[in-house]
């Protein structure tokens, strides 16, 4: 660990009201519960260093790496459509910069923002975060990243007393919608807003950062990168379930994982969230949501940039959405021309899931192997489909042996189902860390076979699938 720095210059080019410096609380009794073996390696950890006392203190919040200079950051946010002044990163501490990762440790105890709270994260929630942030990277979805999970003997009360963890996480920016809300309150908004916008231009954005109109181009860079985003999540079913302004990252990231699931039985309206009463956060909602949160953006980016102009670009989020999750849809059925009918198949495929209460994922696989044409025994509705799209696939040129294997790299055979979690977190509660290890390998690697786990690909048997709550 002596080699090991960490660097956080990028704190000279905020003011202060920013963050707060502070120190962690140690966890008691700290065990490992699993490592990012090539994460760590990238990022600049040595097989001696994942080995020393002076790791584990690190994970733990009392050994400071050179250059390090704890810190939690402040942002506002509107939760369920409620603005929220005063939130920010109430149990989690900015470590500093590495190979383009800012290291942070999630539930190392109280800071300046924690309001209400205790500072801490439990060992469940924990676990479902170090899972599918993997998970997500290894389906090309933009996300943070996890680095180490520790647990430990320390107590933490929810609805009923758990185990206390720290996470430690990765990301090439914190920097939420909610950060520009914060710097839009008070008497010096143009400043801090400016600020902001110089320091995010800096650090994900450089490319703008000498354009006349780099306010602009950044906002336009911002929408763009969330309709990316949102076309992905839709494409591979997985719902975030907390798409709140504090939750949504200005570089275009999966960001704060809490109640999230992916679709298995399809129904487009399904909320994986069990306190989103409203259905607010539900599956089909999430594009409109997205756009909506990108409209709280833009008041704090008037204040710097042409706000018709913005409005303009902004109403054009729809359009580019849709474009981009049609464009990954044919991808994942195979199509590699464009005709005009194929918006109404993927529709249909859509309506017919819901119909027939068919598997997302299990679907897309099968149809990526020579066994595709057994879907149509998934009900009437799947059989009326497949026999469109057979008569569909007669328009493309490719052979079939090579559009099942490129099929094969998009659609993934296993994704990280909430009742996966469970069984791997209840082991875990009980000290027995296996499971969530070899659900990493699962998470870093969908598209393998695993043979071993080959019941973790199949439909889930219950007919109600496992919802969270935000209660982490």
């Amino acid at each position: 660990m002596k080699k090991f720095q960490l660097n956080t210059d990028h704190l000279d080019k905020l003011d202060k009201r920013f963050y707060d410096i502070c120190r962690a609380t140690p966890l008691e009794n700290p065990t490992i519960v699993s490592l990012n073996y090539p994460l760590l390696k990238e990022i600049g950890f040595s097989e001696v260093d994942l080995e020393s006392d002076e790791f584990l203190g690190f994970l733990n919040g009392h050994y400071i790496a050179s250059g390090s200079i704890p810190h939690a950051s402040a942002y506002s946010g509107h939760q369920f459509g409620y603005f929220v002044p005063n939130l920010g990163d109430g149990r989690a501490l900015n470590l500093g910069l590495n190979a383009g990762y800012h290291l942070q440790l999630k539930g190392s105890g109280l800071t300046k923002y924690s309001r209400e709270g205790d500072g801490r994260a439990v060992l469940r929630s924990s676990i479902r975060e170090y899972l599918i942030s993997e998970a997500m990277h290894a389906l090309g979805i933009p996300t943070t990243r996890a680095l180490a999970l520790i647990s430990s003997d320390t107590t933490v009360y929810r609805q009923t007393p758990e185990k206390g963890a720290i996470l430690l996480r990765a990301s090439e920016s914190w920097i939420r919608f909610g950060s520009f809300e914060f710097a839009y309150l008070g008497d010096k908004k143009l400043k801090n807003v400016t600020m902001l916008a110089d320091y995010v231009l800096d650090e994900s954005f450089a490319h703008l950062k000498e354009l006349p109109n780099r306010y602009e181009e950044l906002y336009f860079a911002i929408v763009d990168k969330t309709v990316d985003l949102i076309a992905h999540w839709q494409s591979v079913g997985f719902m975030h379930g907390v798409m709140n302004t504090d939750n949504m990252s200005i570089a275009g990231l999966s960001i704060d994982y809490g109640p999230f699931a992916f679709m298995e039985r399809f129904k487009k309206d399904f909320v994986c969230n069990s306190s989103d009463y409203d259905g607010r956060y539900s599956f089909e909602a999430q594009p409109y949501i997205a756009q909506w949160n990108l409209g709280i953006l833009l008041k704090p980016f008037s204040l710097i940039a042409d706000e018709s102009l913005m409005q303009s670009y902004l109403n054009t989020f729809l359009k580019k959405y849709k474009q981009k999750y049609y464009e990954l849809m044919q991808t994942k059925l195979g199509l590699y021309k464009t005709l005009q009918d194929d918006k109404e198949l993927i529709e249909g495929l859509l309506k017919a899931f819901e119909s027939d209460e068919v598997d997302y994922t299990n679907f897309f696989y099968t149809l990526s192997t020579k066994d595709f044409e057994s879907l149509s025994d998934l009900g009437s509705h799947v059989k009326d489909w497949m026999a469109e799209y057979k008569n569909r696939l007669t328009c493309e040129d490719i052979q079939q042996t090579q559009r099942l294997k490129t099929m094969r790299k998009t659609n993934p055979k296993y994704v990280l189902k909430n009742y996966m979690l469970q069984e791997a977190i209840e082991k875990a509660e009980n000290s027995d860390y296996t499971l969530v290890n070899e659900l990493l390998k699962i998470a870093q690697n969908p598209y393998a076979e695993h043979k071993e786990f080959e019941r973790y690909s199949n439909t889930t048997k219950t007919d109600t699938a496992f919802t969270c709550s935000c209660s982490s």
